[in-house]
């Protein structure tokens, strides 16, 4: 019976079974399947050392190198799957299905612990994860201006019982100069659309899903081309907060921050601002005028935020009235809104 499973069957098994990934651990930083636990069959120098034989040698002296090389950990690789099995059973894979993954699933079922790998490897993963996002789904947009709080009114749609992706928590960023304070490290772009995929393919595609308005990137890592086009055609529900009120809630989000942080995010919009707009904001800055700053710097952003909405038209974007940045009577506005306007709704 062939130990290779096809990516289809593949994911549906790691469902409930550990996937072994034996790439690089560079290879793995780069991209990796969420669940997945790295077992590398070589490290970063081993890797770059087999590969260099092949190149300049053959096949076989890089083969030879390699059995060199694996042969003192087997006993370790064997251990190290054994603690992670699930009924003895195990995942495994490799960049394309080669002899990397094919020689670690020799070696753990000739252990005794079943290994089945992925036909055509994380490569096969990798086009599967992309061709994904061209299904066809129901998708809403929250859209509203910088200091609206659509990531709290998010949180209160999926409280709500609406299905809910926050792309920025994906990202670890908020999408502006600012968005990175407080945040993790950004994962790079590859593993965001992993991560991305592995909330997508849960979701109910016979439901709306609501998503945030965004740039195609979020700070350093950029939405799969085929979502992107489905957000540029999906509704926009633009949520209309007083910039008052606005202010007040960017006061209250990044009044915290370290001021050279804060700075520093002001200085990188300086061709946005202008020299004089950015002289104001930074001296309304080191006179902890946080109110100023944050008036200064929305001027920009709501006029860069009109101007994508503007190049569409506004067409299919529709606004809500708010009087407070409460992201619970906000939602509920919504909510309410969208009911009364079902036929918003569509497949994308």
């Amino acid at each position: 019976m062939s130990t290779e499973l096809d990516i289809n069957s593949f994911l549906e098994k790691a469902k409930h079974l550990p996937v072994i990934d034996v790439r690089s651990p560079q290879e793995f930083e780069h991209g990796h399947i969420p669940t997945a636990v790295n077992i590398h069959l070589f490290n970063n120098e081993e890797r770059a050392r087999v590969g260099t034989l092949y190149k300049q040698t053959g096949r076989q002296a890089a083969i030879a190198e390699g059995f060199d090389i694996v042969g003192p950990k087997m006993k370790s690789f064997v251990t190290d799957a054994q603690k992670i099995s699930v009924n003895n059973e195990v995942l495994v894979h490799c960049w394309r299905g080669g002899m990397r993954s094919t020689n670690f699933a020799w070696l753990l079922n000739t252990y005794g612990i079943k290994a089945r790998t992925l036909e055509k490897g994380y490569k096969a993963y990798r086009n599967y994860v992309l061709e994904f996002f061209s299904k066809p789904i129901q998708l809403l947009v929250l859209g509203g201006e910088t200091g609206s709080g659509k990531t709290e009114i998010l949180k209160q749609l999926a409280q709500a019982g609406e299905q809910v992706v926050d792309l920025e928590k994906l990202a670890h960023h908020k999408g502006s100069s600012f968005g990175a304070l407080g945040e993790e490290k950004q994962p790079t772009g590859e593993q965001f659309e992993n991560n991305l995929f592995a909330e997508w393919e849960n979701l109910d595609f016979s439901k709306p899903v609501w998503i945030e308005d965004e740039a195609k990137n979020i700070g350093k890592v950029f939405l799969p081309n085929a979502l992107w086009q489905k957000m540029k055609a999906a509704p926009i529900i633009r949520i209309r907060v007083p910039k008052k009120e606005r202010i007040n809630k960017l006061v209250e989000g990044y009044g915290k921050f370290d001021k050279k942080d804060l700075q520093s995010a002001i200085v990188r919009i300086e061709k946005r601002l202008g020299g004089e707009a950015l002289k104001k904001a930074l001296d309304a800055l080191e006179s902890n005028n946080l109110a100023e700053v944050a008036d200064i710097t929305l001027y920009y952003y709501d006029k860069a935020y009109n101007h994508d909405h503007e190049k569409r038209s506004f067409v299919n974007v529709h606004f809500v009235e708010a009087q407070s940045t409460s992201a619970e009577k906000n939602a509920e506005l919504i909510l309410s809104f969208v009911k009364q306007k079902r036929e918003l709704i569509q497949e994308i």
